[in-house]
């Protein structure tokens, strides 16, 4: 990892490490029958082996720490922590030593120095140290250039830089999926899957919406505890493990009648997500702004505001639908009703609902039957802009579970 400048003797020796947590101690049990040649030596070995579990001396997990043999991996989100030294090699006094340390990335340098003022001098056997900290925030290469620049006794001023070369990887693979209700609200599931080689802690995982929504999170379970979590009060995720996250966002009340403002937004909000892993090293990501594709509703849109979940056959019963206008005109509307083999509307068709504005709405009440048991589809509903002369058709505005009160026989 250690990339040098030209060879020249200097009085002053730097070396740089990592500071990264100790991990578990690790051993290869070996054992045999008793049957066997070496009897119980391989047992007696293992129960005096001071790694070991005592009276669990065949689990490869022992009680004792590991310091880090190698510099490791390093993930997006973790906070890179160094320890830099300057030793004085030397029998003489260095004067005027300043120490910087700069990581650069693909698009930027940054200087981790805590101290930018110069030591007036350092004796021999003597060093200066410093610890730094970095939150990575990007991925790929990254180089710590750590330059030292001093005077010698007899006046002559020295300078020499060391480069340390290591990656950032990905902890994490985020994937979502939006789906547009009826309503104008709007569900976001989040597939996050843990592609490093070690457990995660999810300590947390939360949308933060943009301005224009609230948001409610689904990954509770109905009729516990309060606050607990579907993945229980243990939130691991093992390697190579994907967990779905589910959300809704509601319009805020300002905002949810502005039909024409809604629909044209795109912006949801971003996720936020901290973990722990090992011995409590914490990792925090935020995504970037999460976009969906924009509903088209057309120049109106047509929903339901009320509808029952079961209605008698044969029997009439209500529904509320609300008429919206999307588009950047007014309109004359029409409302046409038109009778399909199970659906029979109850009522005058062809009637006049006056004008209706831009970005306005209204509240239709309508009557209807079914003829025919079963789920079935609610469709025959046709607005016409006298205006323009323009027709808008809605077939599958909705489905109702229509039942015999005779037989009581449930879809």
């Amino acid at each position: 990892m250690d990339v040098s400048q030209a060879k020249q003797e200097h009085l002053l020796a730097l070396k740089v490490m990592r500071l990264t947590k100790p991990t578990l101690f690790t051993n290869l049990p070996v054992t045999c029958e008793d049957r066997d040649l070496p009897g119980d030596l391989f047992d007696q070995l293992m129960r005096e082996d001071p790694s070991t579990i005592k009276g669990a001396e065949a689990l490869m997990l022992g009680e004792m720490l590991t310091l880090p043999q190698n510099f490791g991996n390093i993930f997006l989100g973790e906070t890179f922590s160094s320890y830099i030294s300057v030793h004085n090699d030397s029998i003489q006094v260095v004067k005027d030593i300043l120490v910087k340390a700069d990581l650069q990335t693909s698009s930027q340098r940054l200087n981790l120095s805590a101290s930018n003022s110069a030591v007036a001098e350092l004796q021999p056997e003597s060093c200066i140290d410093d610890v730094i900290h970095h939150e990575v925030k990007e991925i790929g290469t990254h180089i710590l250039v750590c330059a030292v620049s001093y005077t010698t006794q007899y006046g002559e001023k020295l300078y020499f830089r060391k480069f340390f070369k290591f990656q950032v990887l990905k902890p994490l693979d985020v994937k979502t999926k939006f789906y547009n209700a009826e309503t104008d609200e709007v569900f976001l599931e989040a597939q996050i899957q843990n592609i490093t080689t070690s457990p995660m802690f999810m300590e947390k995982v939360s949308l933060e919406p943009s301005m224009m929504y609230n948001v409610t999170e689904l990954n509770t379970v109905a009729g516990g505890d309060e606050g607990e979590s579907t993945f229980g009060k243990m939130s691991y995720l093992q390697p190579m493990d994907t967990r779905q996250y589910l959300y809704c966002l509601k319009p805020k009340p300002e905002y949810a009648e502005k039909a024409g403002v809604i629909k044209g937004v795109t912006v949801i909000g971003k996720l936020d997500i901290v973990w722990k892993t090992n011995l409590g090293e914490r990792g925090r990501l935020q995504t970037s702004q999460l976009q969906r594709m924009a509903p088209g509703y057309g120049d109106i849109r047509l929903s339901l505001e009320m509808i029952p979940d079961t209605v008698n056959l044969e029997e009439p019963f209500d529904i509320i639908c609300k008429i919206t206008n999307c588009s950047e005109r007014t309109m004359d509307l029409e409302l046409e009703m038109m009778n399909t083999r199970s659906i029979h509307w109850c009522g005058v068709s062809g009637r006049q609902l006056g004008k209706l504005s831009p970005g306005a709405f209204l509240s239709l009440p309508l009557i209807l039957l079914s003829s025919v048991q079963g789920l079935q589809s609610i469709s025959g509903l046709r607005l016409t802009d006298t205006f323009l002369k323009r027709t808008y058709e809605y077939d599958d505005i909705a489905q109702v579970c229509v039942v015999c009160p005779y037989t009581n026989n449930e879809c």
